[in-house]
């Protein structure tokens, strides 16, 4: 269904640092557009192949329009976990790189019993989730 996500950052420098770190911990790269023409103030994550014709990426930039990035109100990329211990890692790793804490690594059971995740904001406001669902993510790892 999905092909790529884009937010919007006011600092792309910053954003970068972020996501290059947070997404490490899910073991996503940068997306490598070098062979493209003019991808300047974008930097993206996941997989990016034959030109985009073959994507599953998060990607960052600078709005189109010129006018300032901004998050949007009730907007949320939620990023799929193997372990509640990766949820964990990626919700320390945020918080050490200008993240912000929208709610910390648990169980939410208003969701269903097995919804282990973490809430973050990135230095730009974007919130993004952190889940592992199901009984078989292991709460050590």
């Amino acid at each position: 269904m999905l092909t790529y996500i884009t937010l919007g950052t006011n600092d792309l420098a910053r954003a970068v640092a972020f996501y290059d770190s947070v997404l490490q911990v899910f073991g996503m790269s940068r997306c490598d557009t070098s062979a493209e023409g003019d991808w300047e103030g974008w930097a993206g994550w996941g997989t990016y192949q034959q030109s985009g014709q073959v994507q599953l990426a998060l990607w960052v930039c600078q709005p189109q329009d010129g006018r300032p990035a901004t998050a949007g109100n009730g907007t949320m990329v939620a990023l799929r976990a193997t372990s509640w211990g990766e949820v964990e890692r990626a919700y320390e790793t945020a918080l050490a790189n200008g993240g912000s804490s929208e709610g910390s690594p648990g169980l939410r059971l208003q969701y269903n019993p097995d919804f282990y995740a973490a809430y973050v904001r990135d230095p730009d406001g974007n919130k993004l989730a952190f889940v592992c669902r199901g009984f078989t993510c292991d709460p050590e790892a």
